[in-house]
């Protein structure tokens, strides 16, 4: 068996130009122009390279793209003000800062004081708490767009045993919560879980999310089963060139596997599609018109 590759690439730019769609929609019937503020702070190259690729994507979607870019230096209190400016700007209807955040600055805090409705990154208490409790909330946009990427392979995650590995606030919870929501059957694996092989092999859908080369090996798959790899993770080549980009699922995966997500090119496009889903339904809500069709 060799398993089918899941096209991320081709299943985010489906996503993207749905989003275009709906955007010319709402400017057409409502005069809506959806708008999301990026704040960097720092010069991470990974981030700017990141930023980059979402506000041309962003400009694509017919969206208007407000970025800031702070030294790394900026003071707590700077970020915080800059913040309180983006939450009252009618302009403005989604917000992400990008993280990590330097040392100065309390991520928390920064998270907490975003408008929860112009929080495109879903991750304010208050959307966290509302996604738990089954409420509407702007989720996380990887955790989505791997539920996305799952339901491209079955119509249905209903009964489904679903096994996340990883347990961060960012993908592994969320996607945990996500999945319950479609009525699979959830269990969450971390670094403390006894036999993480034998956990894994009961999944009908494995969501790996660790951060560890290469971790999850072919015998830790349950034949045929749906593999989503959130892992982006880059290792030395063996002959000392450019560093490989691999996930957290091993390449022998493809052989036990029924269809997998590759790396990169899986997950990774999804979740700028999913922010501009986001930024496009958060703009429906502060406006007060109906939720668009994506």
């Amino acid at each position: 068996m060799t398993a089918t590759i899941i096209d991320g690439k081709a299943i985010a730019a489906d996503l993207r130009a749905k989003v275009a769609g709906e955007v010319a929609r709402v400017k057409s019937a409502h005069g809506i122009e959806p708008g999301i503020a990026v704040v960097l702070v720092g010069d991470d190259p990974a981030s700017n390279v990141y930023v980059r690729t979402k506000s041309r994507m962003v400009a694509e979607a017919g969206m208007r793209a407000f970025d800031h870019k702070l030294p790394a230096e900026t003071a707590e209190a700077d970020l915080l003000a800059l913040i309180g400016k983006l939450n009252a700007d009618p302009a403005v209807n989604g917000i992400l800062v990008q993280l990590p955040l330097p040392r100065q600055i309390d991520s928390q805090k920064v998270i907490a004081a975003l408008d929860p409705g112009k929080d495109v990154d879903g991750f304010h208490p208050i959307n966290v708490g509302r996604l738990a409790s089954g409420l509407p909330a702007l989720v996380p946009c990887t955790p989505l767009g791997c539920v996305l990427l799952a339901k491209s392979v079955h119509a249905s995650l209903a009964g489904m045993e679903a096994v996340v590995i990883g347990r961060s606030n960012i993908v592994g919870k969320p996607v945990a919560q996500l999945l319950l929501a479609e009525n699979a059957t959830v269990t969450i694996a971390h670094s403390r879980t006894r036999d993480l092989p034998a956990v894994c092999r009961r999944a009908d859908l494995l969501v790996a999310a660790i951060g560890k080369p290469e971790m999850v090996r072919g015998d830790w798959i349950k034949p045929g089963a749906t593999v989503i790899d959130v892992g982006i993770n880059r290792v030395p080549a063996p002959d000392g060139g450019k560093p490989r980009i691999v996930g957290d699922v091993a390449a022998e995966a493809r052989d036990v596997a029924g269809a997998l997500t590759p790396v990169p090119g899986g997950v990774g496009p999804m979740t700028i599609a999913c922010l501009l889903v986001n930024t496009l339904r958060a703009a429906c809500a502060q406006k007060g018109v109906e939720a668009p069709g994506v």
